[in-house]
């Protein structure tokens, strides 16, 4: 460490960095040094909101700053892997957001680098670090349910907020990539990662088939070697904004944990208003307006962990393993609804994108 703040660099300038460097900047340890992104001016604007020093149009570029010690990955699902591997290269701990990458050859290219570098790759899925599901966490853990027998999580919205998210090509499937991702990694932190055993999934384009060739509405069902079940909603054609909540029923006991609802606002807007109307999910009409959205949602907490992590040395709670295990999962649920039938894991296929088991791409098309 080269100075008692560990100094970050974000890759990407859109809505998921504006959360990290908004999370980055309630976080004591942390220091926004620079920014990358290849869209003309985006940078230099993000750069001017945030006070951010180093500003930059390639992200190898910044990799190149001795005094870069984390760098943040904001960016596209199918950049992710070369966005790794140059961090590690330049010595950069890297946090890369869900899903990990596009396939099970680059992740695996993607841990052994950050290895090779003795750098961390942390995963970021911060409903681990939600405070809500924090304690539901806690009610499991200290015996208040008993034995865990069913976890469920669902999140619904309209749909998402940039483009690449519809293309598959570059976001490597629809809603189960997008937010399956959340509830796989939930349901392994819940149950204190076990082994998936079995993924089953049935996945469907029921509004936005003019927008994508990926699904906008999927079931999953995950075994766990400690014989509990996993059941995800995820849905990209729910309207009013986002709707995320979970359940774990025991042997004792039973708790339920709506993320939004209890720690929002009802509300009635003609015109919509907010991050929901930059992210996803329309807030015109009735809504449920969250308050500290970015400290509800474990953002904060993340990477204030993530950060201590670097500076400390300690392992990371949620790593680059965890990513591989959520991401070899969602193949499984493509392979799943591909063939109508349960999928054992371990599950390995060299397929380039998740979608690709699932159904075949037409040569054009959205």
């Amino acid at each position: 460490m080269k100075t008692s703040k560990v100094r970050v660099g974000l890759v990407g300038s859109q809505f998921i960095s504006t959360i990290h460097a908004e999370a980055l900047k309630r976080c004591a340890d942390a220091e926004l040094f620079a920014v990358a992104s290849p869209t003309p001016g985006h940078a230099n604007e993000f750069a001017r909101k945030h006070g951010i020093p180093h500003v930059f149009s390639d992200y190898p570029k910044m990799m190149e700053l001795d005094e870069l010690d984390l760098v943040v990955i904001g960016a596209p699902n199918d950049t992710h892997g070369a966005i790794t591997l140059a961090a590690a290269a330049g010595g950069k701990h890297v946090v890369c957001e869900k899903p990990l990458c596009l396939n099970l050859a680059e992740a695996d290219q993607m841990i052994a680098a950050c290895q090779k570098a003795k750098v961390q790759l942390m995963y970021a899925e911060e409903l681990c670090f939600a405070p809500k599901y924090v304690r539901l966490k806690q009610l499991l853990d200290e015996g208040a349910l008993g034995k865990p027998v069913l976890v469920k999580q669902s999140e619904k919205h309209d749909g998402p907020h940039a483009p690449h998210f519809w293309d598959v090509r570059r976001a490597g499937g629809g809603v189960t990539m997008d937010m399956g991702c959340h509830a796989i990694e939930f349901f392994r932190w819940m149950l204190g990662r076990p082994p998936i055993t079995s993924v089953y999934a049935q996945m469907g384009t029921y509004v936005h088939s003019q927008k994508t060739q990926g699904e906008d509405h999927a079931l999953l069902i995950l075994e766990f070697a400690n014989g509990a079940l996993g059941l995800a909603e995820e849905s990209w054609t729910k309207l009013g904004g986002m709707d995320d909540r979970a359940e774990v029923h025991g042997s004792k006991g039973v708790a339920y944990a709506d993320l939004l609802h209890g720690n929002a606002i009802e509300t009635y807007s003609s015109t919509g208003y907010g991050y929901a109307v930059e992210k996803a999910g329309s807030t015109i009409g009735w809504s449920f307006t969250i308050y500290e959205e970015i400290w509800n949602y474990g953002f904060v907490q993340e990477m204030e962990h993530f950060v201590d992590c670097v500076k400390t040395g300690k392992p990371a709670a949620v790593n680059g393993a965890d990513g591989r295990a959520v991401l070899e999962a969602i193949f499984a649920a493509y392979a799943s609804a591909g063939t109508g039938r349960k999928i054992q894991l371990p599950f390995a296929s060299p397929a380039p994108r998740p979608i690709d088991l699932w159904r075949k791409l037409e040569a054009s098309g959205p």
